[in-house]
């Protein structure tokens, strides 16, 4: 019997907590700052223990649990993954997550090496899904004598359309505060040998319609840098790199607003208490004396009185006399009339859609390569969301802990050891990548 350390107890932990505690030879710990949660995610199975830990507080006795289990998954925020890693790698123990490699993780590969163990990261769904099902195709183009000559890739976690009912055209089906930390990022990626280089100022400027089979016409802005996925997959040769995020139309133009007027700030601000939200617009635009809000406003951004991006800031509250919650950042503030106005009601569905298009060459022709994935989640059950960042974790778990996976050191699922059996179970859930060709 195995025992596996969850660490953290989020939106996205069910599903895993519940594939492993389905296999017969795992014991589960989820640890959690909120004991309730992890108690809530096992549901009483006998090979399962919640433990109450919050790595703030009580990071001294990481090394004790992480000691005691054969592997550790960690669902904590990020910049908690390193200190997990260490550990792991001190006890030789294997270690999984679903977040980014960032460069202090990396640093970590040859300790983990020496240790024998494998820190496993960016499996989940973007990145996860996505860089395994990239893979799936760009080794088959190689083996088969072709070249990458251009690859965009596109995700986006949205309300299903039936649930699409907000201003928005987004819920929130993981971290608030994440997202709103998502739009401050920069961008680069490279278009017909061309580098592009996106400052966040322009970041939600920076967009192009992405239709969808199914789905209809969404809207793609740039995420992150994507050059340095021409290593990270073995395509030198591509012209065009582009990973892009995926949203209803709308959003774009909104958040870009959100981004000019200071919306995003994470400064520490001792002088929001006792501010109204129409207030703080009124301040950000530099009209503190300011009647009409709305139409000063629109003329700061640019934009007609009657605009739609001016109706979601009224419908969100922003120009209304509510009081800012108690927060240490703008950024902190809008996240709460956010999450309270973008959830899910009970037994709406959220929708997980994935796209890449690839041009592939070959002496004498070439390819047009799309891969789809359109996943729905569960009414009353688990979301989309949830089960594709988690259960690619969950399956990678076990084959790792089965010695299917075979390898130490960092590393991120974009070898076909990896990606050929989690791709083939995901399909048997369900959660399926269509793959189309046209010469």
């Amino acid at each position: 019997m195995k025992n596996v350390l969850v660490l953290g107890a989020g939106l996205v932990a069910r599903p895993l907590v519940r594939y492993l505690l389905d296999q017969p030879d795992l014991e589960v710990t989820v640890a959690s700052r909120t004991v309730s949660k992890a108690e809530a995610l096992i549901g009483g199975r006998p090979r399962g223990r919640a433990l109450a830990f919050d790595i703030v507080k009580d990071g001294d006795t990481l090394g004790a649990l992480v000691a005691q289990s054969d592997l550790a998954i960690s669902l904590l925020p990020y910049i908690y993954h390193v200190q997990v890693a260490e550990q792991c790698v001190r006890h030789r123990r294997h270690m999984v997550t679903t977040s980014y490699v960032k460069e202090a993780m990396q640093a970590l590969d040859g300790a983990a090496r020496e240790a024998g163990v494998i820190l496993l990261n960016e499996i989940g769904v973007d990145p996860g899904i996505d860089h395994m099902s990239a893979m799936r195709i760009i080794d088959r183009v190689h083996r088969a004598g072709g070249q990458i000559a251009h690859f965009r890739s596109y995700c986006g976690g949205l309300p299903a359309p039936e649930a699409n009912t907000n201003p928005f055209g987004y819920k929130f089906s993981w971290s608030p505060r994440g997202v709103l930390l998502a739009g401050r990022n920069d961008a680069r990626y490279l278009e017909n040998g061309q580098i592009v280089e996106v400052p966040n100022s322009r970041l939600f400027a920076t967009r192009h319609t992405v239709p969808i089979n199914g789905v209809g016409d969404l809207v793609a802005y740039p995420n992150r840098d994507s050059l340095p996925y021409r290593d990270l997959y073995g395509i030198p040769e591509t012209r065009t790199i582009y990973r892009g995020t995926l949203r209803y139309p709308g959003w774009c133009e909104t958040w870009q607003a959100f981004v000019e007027l200071g919306l995003l700030d994470l400064t520490g601000r001792d002088d929001l208490a006792g501010l109204t939200w129409r207030q703080l617009i009124a301040r950000l635009i530099g009209k503190p004396e300011a009647k009409d809000v709305r139409g000063e406003l629109a003329t700061h951004l640019g934009l007609s009185r009657n605009s739609a991006v001016l109706d979601r800031f009224e419908w969100l509250g922003l120009l209304s006399d509510e009081p800012l919650p108690a927060a240490p950042t703008i950024l902190d503030a809008l996240a709460v009339p956010m999450e309270a106005r973008l959830s899910y009601e009970p037994g709406e569905r959220d929708m997980l859609v994935l796209l890449h298009d690839f041009i592939a060459e070959y002496p004498g022709r070439t390819e047009h390569i799309t891969s789809t994935m359109v996943d729905f989640g569960i009414p009353h059950g688990d979301t989309s969301m949830a089960r594709t960042v988690s259960l690619p974790a969950a399956i990678a778990t076990r084959l790792i802990l089965e010695g299917r996976i075979n390898l130490t050191g960092v590393h991120i699922p974009v070898r076909p050891e990896i990606y050929e059996p989690v791709l083939d179970e995901l399909e048997q859930m369900g959660i399926r990548v269509e793959e189309h060709v046209e010469v």
